[in-house]
């Protein structure tokens, strides 16, 4: 009797079934061929080369961003190169009043949304400027402390739900960040009310240092939104096509009453996790940036356009032009932004000032008049 509940009761094979059934999501493959011919979605020539045009742009910043911050011209710096199909793929299936709720690395994609590349470029310098958002565009600033955008983005979406609007708030985290609390209280209250919300999980193997086996158990981190009752699936985040086809599913879904989904794009980050003194190569090997450099997103994706007579090296280099010419005056436009004062803190911190940070105020403005 003993031995036959025990095949019937078996926690261990019910936990390995619901993760084999997250198998990784996949249109285009590392040659820039097409796997899944029935997942194409419908972009039309011109919408498949500006999605191509965002990804170069996107490099193009990475770069000149890394040159400036090592030039002391920009503060804090998280790069992006190996996340533009996870990242720019994925806006592409957004709406304009869509929300967009960032992680500190998510500068391209609220840059698409609308904020200006110069307030971008403010924000790393710590300027207050740089998070005065536009009106009309729907994006929050960058979130510093990890994982917290997922807890806002559910509460965003609930006000959306509240107003009946056909929008969604979409977030993004890096694979650290679903080791956060707030990681699971955002899927489980947007899950529990039904919100349409869709949350990414950027997993580019590494947080800051730590490889993603050591932080969880689990075989996927898709999997953990099973647990908040949210539809979750595993994609190929070097896959623009892939990355965009599970975006816009999650957002029909969720403007349909659906609730909310779970993305998580495996992809890589070529560059070190900030530009804040992370050395990559104390914690991965060359072997790690070889694999993941033959499945470059923006390599494959070339090679697919190139074969259906839509990119060439000449529309490329007008892209990179382009893009310097615009971050050329981007920059010039943030360095002309007037310098922050010690007043502007302590006026943008409080409507009413407490008695002693009026005094402080005095003090400061006095130093300040001279």
């Amino acid at each position: 009797m003993g031995e036959k509940n025990s095949k019937q009761f078996d926690p261990a094979a019910t936990l390995e079934t619901i993760e084999n059934q997250f198998e990784m999501f996949q249109i285009l493959n590392e040659e820039g061929k097409i796997v899944n011919e029935a997942a194409v979605p419908n972009l039309s020539d011109e919408e498949l080369v500006d999605l191509m045009s965002r990804m170069v742009y996107t490099r193009i910043l990475d770069q000149r961003s890394i040159s400036l911050n090592r030039q002391g011209r920009l503060g804090f710096y998280a790069p992006t190169a190996g996340q533009e199909a996870s990242q720019l793929a994925s806006h592409y299936a957004l709406e304009k009043n869509d929300w967009i709720l960032p992680g500190y690395r998510d500068v391209p994609q609220i840059v698409y949304h609308g904020l200006p590349l110069w307030k971008a470029f403010l924000f790393s310098r710590g300027h207050f400027v740089g998070n005065q958002i536009p009106e009309g565009v729907n994006v929050l600033p960058p979130q510093i402390i990890i994982g917290a955008q997922y807890v806002q983005a559910a509460g965003v979406a609930l006000g959306i739900k509240k107003r009946g609007t056909a929008d969604v708030a979409v977030t993004y985290t890096g694979d650290g960040g679903s080791s956060q609390g707030d990681f699971y209280e955002g899927i489980n209250f947007a899950g529990a009310f039904k919100a349409p919300a869709i949350f990414i999980v950027q997993n580019n193997q590494f947080a800051i240092s730590t490889p993603r086996e050591v932080q969880t158990a689990a075989k996927t981190i898709a999997q953990k939104g099973i647990a908040a009752g949210i539809p979750s699936v595993l994609v190929d985040g070097m896959d623009p096509l892939a990355v965009y086809v599970a975006t816009k599913d999650a957002r029909d879904r969720a403007v349909r009453g659906e609730g909310p989904s779970l993305i998580e794009t495996m992809c890589y980050r070529y560059g070190p996790h900030t530009m804040s003194g992370d050395d990559p190569t104390r914690y991965r090997t060359s072997d790690n940036d070889s694999e993941w450099a033959a499945k470059d997103p923006i390599v494959r994706f070339r090679i697919y356009l190139e074969g259906k007579g839509l990119w060439n090296e000449e529309k490329e280099t007008e892209v990179i032009e382009r893009a310097k010419e615009e971050i050329k005056e981007a920059i010039k436009k943030a360095d002309e932004a007037p310098k922050q004062k010690v007043t502007d803190l302590i006026s943008n911190m409080y409507e009413e000032k407490p008695y002693n940070l009026q005094e402080q105020y005095e003090v400061f403005k006095a130093k300040e008049s001279k």
